[in-house]
């Protein structure tokens, strides 16, 4: 097809030149001093041509012997710039393959080659990933003291570098390394100085909340976690689980019901809703000696109890059962309507038993605290609260011996 056109095109031409040329009555003279000279006008425009073809020809070839040494380096930085490339290649696959020892050879021999090119416009994004890959040779190899030496070099030519990217690459590889060394404060240090948009991608969340429990700041590491939950970075049962755990490490780290009360106050509302963490809360109230403020943050629990499952319920049943001590006549009714709602869970009539042997009723106290001691699958410490409550209403009875046997079987849960 190619031969067929240019056939035609030569056809073309041919017709052109006959048409044009072919009537040779044109004449071009030229006079210079007493001389003339008298060309045919078709001589005069190939003579034409073929000067500005040879011409044009002539200055091509100039320019390309001028600029032979310019192409010549041209080439040898490009030689470089693919041996580079093809080192660095190397210095990945290698890292991959588990051969750190070569990989980290393989990348200083990448940072050498880009040095001899002596390229003013150096490609700094090149040189620090290089560095980068070398490190993280270095720090599969164990050898701390010079992977910070190359980590150091890589976050100055990041900062220099025109890839911001690459930077923010260089400062989350180094918090995770710092994780690795049990370096929490350097760590935090490091993600301090992201931008507020790196700050929260999921990588850098999941490095912070690492860092706050290394460090033991449970209440951080939960506003973490709680952030992690919303952008999906766990399963939904992950994501309960965990922050149920970290809610109930910083009531725990409480010290004081002043702490406690801070600590609560600083919780999500789907953290204050959480049966268990609710439950936990109480229990460290009553352990502080603020047994009220645990009430209080149970009290919106009891309310639903029955949206909250079986476990739901005996959590908080039980937590009510710890924190009964200096409760007063408000907490009857809602005691007395779930007892009756409830009457198989050993749990609400535990928590029953607790409220109205607190408010001195100790006929309607008898059953359920004997339903609570007796249940094998109530948790030791709830049949052991039953069992003394039951050895409290014998003694107010006069009945010794019934007490005395109360108490025996108190000490004997375990």
């Amino acid at each position: 097809m190619r031969n067929v056109v240019w056939l035609v095109l030569l056809f073309a031409v041919a017709v052109v030149a006959a048409l044009t040329l072919g009537d040779n009555t044109g004449m071009a003279s030229f006079y210079w001093g007493g001389w003339r000279v008298d060309l045919s006008l078709n001589f005069f425009i190939l003579a034409a041509l073929a000067t500005g073809f040879a011409l044009m020809t002539a200055v091509q070839a100039v320019n390309a012997l001028i600029g032979l040494p310019k192409r010549a380096r041209e080439w040898r930085m490009l030689r470089l710039e693919r041996a580079a490339q093809a080192a660095l290649r190397d210095a990945q696959a290698e890292f991959f393959a588990g051969r750190y020892g070569r990989a980290h050879k393989a990348a200083q021999r990448a940072i050498a080659i880009q040095e001899d090119r002596h390229d003013p416009g150096e490609d700094q994004d090149f040189r620090t990933l290089a560095l980068l890959l070398a490190a993280a040779s270095l720090h599969r190899l164990q050898d701390r003291g010079r992977r910070d030496a190359l980590l150091r070099q890589a976050l100055q030519r990041g900062r220099r570098g025109s890839g911001q990217v690459v930077d923010e690459g260089v400062r989350l590889l180094a918090a995770e390394w710092a994780l690795d060394d049990r370096d929490g404060p350097r760590a935090l240090a490091l993600l301090a100085e992201l931008p507020p948009g790196v700050a929260r991608r999921t990588q850098a969340l999941r490095l912070k909340l690492q860092a706050a429990r290394m460090e033991r700041r449970p209440m951080d590491a939960l506003h973490t976690a709680r952030l992690l939950a919303n952008h999906q970075a766990f399963s939904a049962t992950a994501a309960q689980g965990l922050l149920r755990s970290l809610a109930i490490e910083a009531l725990e780290s409480a010290h004081d019901a002043d702490q406690l009360r801070r600590a609560w106050q600083q919780f999500d509302a789907a953290d204050q809703r959480d049966p268990f963490v609710a439950a936990r809360a109480a229990r460290r109230a009553a352990q502080l000696l603020a047994a009220e403020d645990g009430r209080a943050w149970l009290r919106p629990l009891w309310e639903r109890l029955e949206t909250l499952g079986a476990d739901g319920r005996a959590e908080v049943a039980l937590a009510l059962v710890d924190a009964a001590a200096g409760l007063g006549p408000d907490w009857l009714a809602r005691v007395e309507a779930a007892q009756r709602a409830w009457p198989t869970e050993p749990a609400v009539q535990a928590a029953a038993g607790a409220v109205l042997a607190e408010c001195r009723l100790w006929g309607k106290a008898r059953r359920p605290l004997e339903l609570a001691a007796r249940d094998p699958l109530l948790q030791p410490r709830a049949r052991r609260l039953a069992w003394r409550a039951l050895a409290r209403l014998a003694e107010a009875e006069g009945d010794d011996a019934r007490a005395l046997d109360c108490l025996r079987q108190a000490a004997e849960q375990d």
